[in-house]
């Protein structure tokens, strides 16, 4: 049975209505999706200007790059509005609360890639000032300051790999030698210290990474720098890790040396408590994304945030959770700027300080 040509057009005409539903003829305060037209040649900078507007994780990216700026350029000299609503909270003549504190915190994965010269760069030249990363984002820092990384396949075989005393993570490899040079450069400095434990020193987690990064004495070391430039870096996971290794047979083979943790939560905390405004650079999640964000929790938020890993947040873990998240515990300020950049840090960290710390050099 055929339609009649009435009901036909009836149907059409609803189809038609839609499908060309009237819309408003601009978006207020937004942008024109446009990206960069390689036939004006290759301009790098411009590309990556351009990113802004190309949409998806790229205009992610831009953002963060403009909020990494922003915690690098503010001054408290200059803003007026933030000098009047704190003159009865802070001394404003403190040059300490000048400019905001930058907290940088990456997992142990970075370090083993090529980030760790990233680091190394912001670290060296006073670009941040609070690290927050996990144990092996120490250990590893020194052991390659000992041997060599060394790239390879995501494909292969851990039985091969480990009949041939190598380690894998992700496509980099790492020889098991490593650590047992790392053994026989931390065991004397772990010995030294229990000396030093016993004539009334206190060792922290960070107070360790700041003699291991003088014992060092490297400046491919990020941590040797950390020690030069008086940065504090802090590690809640100490143990675990080649740390935890190497602490667990010191513990039979000259037994007594002590870490305390509490002195250290206080130290990272007051980090954030006593600035001015501060701004969080997370690569990854776990542990230290924590760390960070409870620290700034002690001061009703992080003005500024960026978050970059490739976590979900469906699962409710909090190294997928999105900044939003973190704005409902009072680790970040609700009128903060934040970001997340859901990538891989290696493809774009670099670009990142690039476009910000990098430029902003003299500042």
């Amino acid at each position: 049975m055929s339609l009649n040509s009435n009901s036909g057009n009836i149907g059409i005409s609803a189809a038609e209505d839609a499908v060309f539903v009237k819309s408003a003829d601009t978006v207020p305060d937004s942008l024109e999706v446009k990206g960069y037209d390689f036939s004006s040649g290759l301009d790098y900078e411009k590309i990556l200007e351009s990113y802004l507007t190309t949409g998806f994780q790229a205009t992610s990216l831009a953002k963060a790059v403009s909020i990494v700026n922003k915690m690098i350029s503010w001054r408290l000299s200059k803003d007026l509005l933030f000098q009047e609503e704190n003159k009865n909270k802070m001394d404003l003549t403190d040059p300490s609360k000048e400019r905001c504190k930058i907290f940088l915190g990456y997992t142990s994965n970075m370090i083993s890639s090529g980030l760790r010269e990233n680091f190394l760069y912001l670290v060296k030249n006073k670009m941040v000032n609070v690290v927050v990363t996990t144990a092996g984002g120490i250990e590893e820092d020194f052991i390659k300051c000992l041997s060599k990384t060394y790239l390879g396949e995501f494909s292969l075989n851990g039985t091969d790999l480990r009949k041939k005393g190598l380690n894998r993570i992700g496509n980099l490899l790492v020889p098991n030698n490593n650590y047992c040079k790392f053994e026989d450069w931390i065991m004397p400095i772990f010995d030294q210290m229990l000396e030093e434990q016993k004539n009334g020193t206190v060792w922290t987690p960070s107070s360790l990474i700041k003699r291991l990064g003088k014992e060092i004495d490297n400046p491919e070391s990020v941590y040797y720098w950390a020690y030069k430039n008086d940065i504090p870096v802090y590690c809640p996971a100490l143990t675990d890790g080649s740390l935890g290794d190497m602490l667990y047979f010191h513990s039979y083979k000259n037994p007594g040396l002590i870490i305390d943790i509490v002195s250290d939560i206080r130290s990272v905390n007051n980090e954030a408590v006593f600035a001015s405004k501060t701004g969080m650079i997370i690569l990854g999640g776990g542990a230290m994304k924590h760390h960070i964000c409870n620290a700034n929790l002690m001061r009703n938020g992080a003005d500024f945030a960026v978050y970059i890993n490739t976590g979900q947040e469906f699962d409710g873990s909090d190294a997928g959770a999105r900044p939003d998240e973190a704005v409902s515990w009072g680790k970040i300020k609700m009128d903060a700027e934040s970001v997340k950049v859901y990538s891989d840090a290696t493809l774009v960290f670099p670009l990142l300080v690039a476009q910000t710390f990098c430029k902003n050099f003299e500042l």
